[in-house]
């Protein structure tokens, strides 16, 4: 059975209520503060825009830095050249 637990985050000024098992609470919090420093930044540099049109904007910063993110972490290259030497090597011996 998990332990799932309630929490409120605040986002933007609105509150989502949410049920997450109680080891990702922290992360969960964290991801949320990370959020809402950018939506801050945005707000403060935008002040024409309403948070409808900042929203968007952070989503795709966030998707833009996950997808460099995944880029620098690619090991597809790494595990291929691994396999090519142990087919070299198995042949060699």
């Amino acid at each position: 059975m998990s332990d799932k637990i309630k929490i409120n985050l605040e986002i933007g000024q609105k509150h989502y209520p949410l049920t997450i098992n109680r080891e990702d609470e922290e992360k969960v919090r964290k991801a949320a503060h990370r959020v809402n420093i950018r939506l801050n930044a945005y707000r403060s540099h935008y002040t024409e825009l309403t948070m409808d049109n900042i929203m968007p904007m952070v989503a795709y910063q966030f998707s833009l830095e996950l997808l460099e993110a995944e880029t620098k972490n690619d090991t597809g290259p790494y595990i291929n050249k691994i396999e090519e030497l142990n087919t070299l090597l198995e042949d060699n011996l």
